[in-house]
């Protein structure tokens, strides 16, 4: 079954935090944080969410305001902190700034285009001259299908009633990923 979603809306404000943190700061992210801080952020990411998710709905992807798109796009920032959900954050701050469920998923996806399209073409950019592996080569297959399933249960994900699950199924494989981080007694 063909699942068509409707073109994303550009919202060129969203992209100008995340491509700017995203180039200054991957890096440094990548070097520096390591599994405890994936746990954590997993967890906190999680919680974020499940209170975002009980504020009031009272406003439409189509009240988003320049004020709204940089907001959401700092938050869409914060994914480059392994852990972090794209996704997650974008609904949440969406959701905080008021966007009743079904908008703040919509904008969520409007976010994600761009700057997944731009970091794709990066990566392919600095893959240009060296072989990618057969493990590349099946991480992008597996993120591609994702997307497929992804967008199949979008239309589902926006009748929702809570983002409750997502973020309880976030809390707690970040809480067992502390539990192996602790009992491993590393960090990296």
């Amino acid at each position: 079954m063909l699942v068509t979603l409707p073109f994303p809306r550009f919202r060129p404000l969203i992209l100008l935090p995340a491509a700017g943190a995203g180039l200054a700061l991957e890096g440094p992210i990548e070097r520096r944080l390591g599994k405890r801080a994936v746990a954590i952020a997993q967890v906190a990411g999680g919680i974020a969410l499940l209170l975002a998710d009980h504020a009031p709905e009272r406003r439409s992807d189509a009240e988003a305001g320049a004020r709204d798109e940089l907001l959401i796009g700092a938050a869409q920032a914060c994914a480059l902190v392994p852990g972090v959900s794209r996704n997650g954050a974008t609904i949440t701050a969406a959701r905080l700034l008021g966007f009743r469920r079904g908008d703040a998923n919509r904008i969520s996806r409007d976010a994600a285009l761009p700057v997944i399209a731009g970091a794709t073409a990066l990566k392919l950019f600095r893959l240009r001259r060296t072989r990618p592996s057969p493990a590349y080569a099946a991480g992008f297959a597996a993120a591609f299908a994702s997307g497929l399933v992804a967008a199949h249960l979008h239309p589902r994900i926006d009748r929702m009633g809570s983002y409750a699950p997502f973020a309880l199924y976030r809390v707690g494989l970040g809480l067992i990923a502390l539990r192996f981080v602790r009992l491993n007694g590393t960090n990296d």
